[in-house]
């Protein structure tokens, strides 16, 4: 399977030290976890969400990688956690990180969960017919690996980029998510 991430340009497309900053699946000091979008815009959103970026303007201000990574299967592990949960904002975290922690001390090689960027319906794609046309809606979810992945092949898909600000309309932004 082909998964995405965005990354500041000046680094590689992967954690690969304990040495990651805190996010929603692992604590301080807890990594390397790589999470990763099944589409292109779930990533972009993941990146207009934790930059808490509302503002149409702003969006013209980011520069980041988009990577294409190929990941093989993906995991079969789901959290034990209600999808409020999974989606809500900073407060939930750390039932989030509790959660990463069980599956990785069950010797999981990572896990499958909703995107907590896009809202339910927020993934689609495109197709052209008569033009360019908006696919069929779906949930977007993300792909979370534990460890390091030397195994993982990446291409650089965006070099400096940014996400079309018309995605901010299917963003599930931080100050209106629930943190429960």
């Amino acid at each position: 399977m082909i998964v995405f991430r965005h990354t500041d340009p000046r680094f590689p497309f992967l954690w690969e030290t304990a040495g990651q900053p805190a996010s929603r699946w692992n604590g301080e000091g807890g990594g390397p976890v790589n999470t990763f979008a099944d589409t292109p815009e779930g990533a972009w959103a993941e990146l207009l969400r934790h930059e808490e970026i509302t503002d149409p303007r702003d969006v013209l201000e980011v520069r980041r990688s988009l990577w294409a990574v190929e990941i093989g299967e993906l995991p079969t592990a789901r959290p034990r956690l209600p999808r409020t949960t999974m989606t809500g904002g900073v407060r939930s975290y750390p039932a989030c990180r509790r959660e990463a922690s069980r599956l990785r001390e069950r010797g999981g090689s990572g896990f499958v969960a909703p995107s907590a960027a896009l809202v339910a319906g927020g993934a689609h794609g495109w197709r052209v017919a008569g033009g360019l046309r908006r696919g069929p809606r779906r949930d977007g979810r993300v792909i979370v690996l534990f460890g390091a992945r030397p195994d993982l092949l990446g291409w650089e898909a965006v070099y400096q980029g940014r996400p079309s600000d018309l995605l901010l309309r299917r963003v599930r932004h931080l100050g209106r998510a629930r943190a429960r």
